[in-house]
């Protein structure tokens, strides 16, 4: 009787193993619909509208992928980490490069235009995504981090105009994905409104 108890038992845990598990389900973000800036446009000049092209951001391979990263910075703060059941929808530069380009057409009078647009523009607007994570500086403290560097070139002269390197941070709520997100979020809301400032003020005199 004993054999045949300890016999049950191993078939039962062998049924166990090899029973799929039921995978938690994923959950997918993007940067939500971008915020209006109503009094942007009333700010800008009412001269000629000039055109813009916003060229696909770039970024380094390591952000190329959907993948919400994040930083312990209190243990390694080189060591990147990604989130297991929490995904971008796009990588985090295609998510930028819409938003930024929908934030434009909405808040100022220049005309934006895409890169598969085929069109040509006054100006070109290269746009490099060098950080987009979440750090946490201790287990229940943590921030969102972007850091963009931007290029204004003239397409008439193909002369650099202006250079500028964006950093936004943003205190992140709650110590989770979600938390990261959201202060993502608010962090490339308030990029957008200083490459609205930024344009504003290198345009002005054109």
């Amino acid at each position: 009787m004993n054999k045949l108890i300890v016999t049950l038992c191993l078939l039962l845990l062998t049924a166990c193993t090899l029973t799929p598990q039921l995978n938690a389900p994923i959950a997918i973000y993007d940067l939500g619909i971008p915020q209006a800036e109503t009094n942007q446009i009333a700010n800008q000049p009412t001269t000629k509208s000039l055109s813009i092209l916003v060229t696909d951001i770039v970024s380094p391979v390591w952000l190329d992928n959907h993948a919400i990263h994040y930083r312990l910075a209190y243990q390694n703060p080189a060591q990147l980490h990604a989130y297991a059941n929490s995904r971008w929808a796009a990588a985090p530069a295609a998510l930028l490069t819409r938003q930024i380009s929908m934030h434009l057409m909405a808040n100022t009078i220049y005309e934006i235009i895409n890169t598969n647009d085929g069109i040509h523009a006054d100006f070109t607007l290269n746009l490099t995504l060098e950080d987009f994570t979440q750090t946490f500086n201790s287990a229940n403290e943590s921030h969102a981090t972007i850091h963009l560097n931007a290029s204004l070139i003239e397409h008439r002269t193909r002369t650099l105009t202006a250079q500028h390197q964006f950093t936004i941070q943003k205190i992140a709520a709650t110590s989770n994905s979600a938390g990261g997100v959201n202060a993502l979020i608010e962090a490339s809301n308030q990029l957008n409104i200083e490459i609205i400032d930024w344009l504003s003020n290198e345009l002005a005199v054109r």
